[in-house]
């Protein structure tokens, strides 16, 4: 038997467009978001075809990571799924929705909030409590990857910095404030510069 094949999950490009295409960063979240989880709304689709079709939008939950007033920031390692990101800094671990199950439905509002609890348990390690909430969404239409992606930032207040990584994609784990990040903007990938421009504080 072959290995089954990823399925990540999307809205239609017309949905967004309807609810109002933007290029950057919208602070809007929640009315996005609602709309988006709404039933019917979003479904699955074969990642491959996903990545080739810009009539569809996978959703990219992007999460930020604050102790204090210092910032989680990490190098992306060669175990990255996203090969044209790899050996640039990172202010968000972000990642494809897959089905939790054998069902490829669309996915709701809590079920899309324990995806991200339980992938993000795979790829770090989270000493102490936290809290979760998303500031804003990011659209970059300026290039072919970000065609095809729009990213749900999640900003998490951590009560410990302590944090490791538990995966070869996240590597060089600091904590920084933001006027220290600024001064290393050029090192970042895209979704990172829009979130230091618009989310952490000037």
């Amino acid at each position: 038997m072959g290995e089954r094949m990823e399925h990540v999950l999307v809205i239609s490009r017309a949905l967004f467009d309807q609810l109002g295409a933007f290029q950057g960063f919208q602070p809007d979240a929640e009315r996005y978001l609602d709309a988006m989880l709404a039933p019917a709304a979003n479904f699955f689709m074969e990642r491959p075809s996903a990545e080739q079709d810009p009539t569809h939008k996978q959703l990219i939950p992007y999460s930020i990571f604050r102790a204090g007033d210092r910032y989680l920031h990490y190098q992306r390692g060669s175990g990255s799924g996203e090969k044209r990101l790899v050996a640039k800094r990172s202010l968000g671990v972000g990642g494809h929705i897959n089905p939790v199950d054998q069902s490829h439905d669309g996915m709701g509002h809590s079920m899309y909030f324990n995806s991200i609890e339980r992938e993000l348990a795979e790829e770090l390690i989270l000493p102490g409590a936290h809290t979760q909430r998303v500031v804003g969404l990011i659209n970059d239409d300026s290039n072919d990857v970000g065609a095809v992606h729009l990213g749900v930032v999640h900003l998490f207040e951590l009560e410990s910095d302590a944090v490791h990584s538990n995966e070869d994609a996240l590597t060089d784990l600091q904590f920084s404030t933001a006027a220290e990040l600024r001064a290393l903007r050029d090192q970042f990938e895209t979704w990172s510069q829009i979130c230091l421009d618009h989310i952490l504080p000037a």
